[in-house]
């Protein structure tokens, strides 16, 4: 049961990928406080490690941070689709690789002040050529592959910083 009760709920938007609500809550004795929150799809992100051991990072134009952004593979969750899924297919339509093995690295919680979307991490290997399908709005994407300590220092550095990249990044140099 949640700490907070929710009393009330007004839906502020409504958009093809995020809904936002504002929820009246009981936060104690009787008070009653407001929540603004997001509902997005949980996302996932994928250290793809090829037979030299080199990690698959994409170069994409991300216009909220109006300049281009280094990442791990990933994307949303589709409504009834399994985290694991959504891993295979966002890794073969971003880099045109299929993932022989997929093992879960963990999940993390992206934003928890403003959503409940939750970003599932994973380890890919035993990669194998696919068929590279990606969106209209990816048109601009590169691939790059890193060494593991090349990725682990562009985390480092600064130039990789989307949270569920970096997590997955670090978590992945745990477990090679």
């Amino acid at each position: 049961m949640s700490p907070w009760p929710t009393v009330s709920r007004r839906r502020l938007t409504e958009g093809r990928f995020v809904s936002a609500f504002q929820d009246e809550v009981l936060l104690a004795e009787g008070v009653t406080g407001t929540w603004e929150w997001v509902d997005v799809a949980d996302a996932v992100r994928v250290v793809a490690v090829d037979a030299e051991g080199r990690i698959a990072l994409v170069e994409d134009e991300f216009y909220l941070q109006r300049r281009r952004l280094l990442l791990v593979p990933g994307g949303g969750v589709e409504r009834a689709e399994e985290p694991a899924a959504a891993a295979r297919r966002e890794l073969e339509e971003e880099t045109g690789w299929r993932a022989g093995r997929l093992d879960p690295l963990g999940v993390i919680e992206q934003l928890p002040t403003a959503t409940p979307a939750r970003a599932h991490l994973f380890l890919a290997r035993e990669l194998a050529p696919g068929t590279l399908a990606r969106e209209a709005s990816e048109a601009g994407m590169t691939l790059h592959w890193r060494t593991l300590d090349e990725a682990v220092a562009a985390v480092r550095e600064g130039a990789v910083t989307e949270a569920g990249s970096v997590s997955a990044i670090l978590l992945a140099a745990f477990r090679l």
